[in-house]
């Protein structure tokens, strides 16, 4: 599958790829199956919005060279909601051009890091995560947990998930950074206003086309039992894996599998996505700013603060755009957020 925008290209891979689903015995083999239905939804994500504004320019042509015939004010009303149809279109269209980036297209890990504020930003994290699954519902994007370290007095200290969608990564990239919380602690007997961060991380997630070579020589390989709530559920063998690469000191672990041998792969694949992210950061001044900031994930770090007192407000420091139902966006609704971060990007 080739990344970007390129419309004939992602045309004939789902023609092609539609072609494999109609043969027999496709879904005799699950996850080969799931892997062409994701690149089918990848590539009509590209196609999908040419031939809708497309469509729309037909519509439009049609209705003037009948207005032309029949007289302008037959027409006038259907011409007038064809107008307003092709240009919700087009802005569609214009938004994914945005996200035609070298690796927008790819999955994406999503990493929550509680940071200063002790449970409150623990339980900050798990509004977070709360809100990016919600969000990712939305999407009808798939998301799997990969790791999870709670708080012991309430809410998470880490969690790390893979979103599977098309241009996950190209959207999500827009949330990396650090989250800020002021509201009345309820954790807090006197009531009083408290203010809290939250380390969002996103990375694009590298397979078998990785531009990252890792020599497994440098990475030392643990394995250990996965935590769980108690009962049946928990994990009595050491299937849980983290990996640290030495040279660099990157720590990646993964425990969503009872399988060490699936956990590995997941592990593997983190690793890749964060020294390529490493390599990245050295080359970009955005994100090496970004990340020499985000190392404290405290005061005057933030891209984004979510005020719920004394006034409701959430708002994005990069932007400035604002948006005054907070309660919706803690539900899911970030995609104002996202479109006028690509936008400025672009821009």
């Amino acid at each position: 599958m080739e990344a970007g925008f390129d419309y004939d290209s992602n045309l004939k891979n789902k023609v092609d790829l539609e072609s494999q689903m109609g043969k027999p015995g496709f879904w005799d083999n699950q996850e080969r199956a799931q892997e062409i239905i994701g690149k089918v939804k990848l590539a009509k994500a590209v196609t999908d919005p040419v031939d809708a504004a497309t469509e729309g320019l037909d519509d439009i042509r049609t209705l003037i060279e009948l207005g032309e015939e029949m007289g302008e004010a037959d027409v006038a009303e259907d011409l007038d909601s064809s107008l307003d149809e092709a240009e919700k279109r087009l802005a569609a269209l214009e938004f994914q051009v945005m996200l035609g980036g070298e690796n927008d297209h790819r999955n994406a890990f999503l990493t929550i890091q509680a940071g200063a504020g002790g449970t409150d930003a623990a339980d900050f994290a798990e509004m977070l995560q709360r809100m990016y699954i919600r969000w990712t519902e939305r999407r009808q994007f798939g998301i799997e947990q990969v790791e999870l370290t709670e708080s012991d007095e309430g809410g998470i200290r880490h969690v790390t998930y893979l979103v599977k969608g098309p241009h996950a990564y190209g959207y999500l990239k827009a949330e990396r950074g650090v989250h800020r919380l002021v509201r009345i602690s309820p954790y807090d007997a006197q009531a009083r206003r408290h203010t809290s961060f939250v380390a969002v991380e996103v990375l694009a997630e590298f397979d078998e086309d990785s531009p990252i070579e890792i020599d497994m020589n440098d990475v030392r390989v643990d394995t250990y039992r996965a935590g769980g709530a108690g009962g049946q559920h928990v994990n009595k063998t050491d299937s849980a894996v983290r990996m640290t690469h030495m040279p660099t000191g990157i720590v990646v672990q993964c425990q969503n599998e009872r399988s060490q041998h699936k956990n590995r792969a997941t592990a593997t694949r983190m690793l890749m996505s964060k020294m390529f992210e490493l390599r990245e950061r050295e080359r970009d001044d955005d994100l090496k700013k970004m990340y020499g900031q985000k190392g404290e994930i405290a005061w005057g770090s933030q891209i984004r603060s979510y005020v719920l007192h004394p006034y409701q407000m959430v708002k994005d420091h990069r932007t400035n755009h604002e948006v005054g139902n907070t309660q919706a966006v803690l539900d899911g609704d970030i995609d104002s957020f996202i479109e006028e971060y690509l936008r400025s990007k672009s821009s």
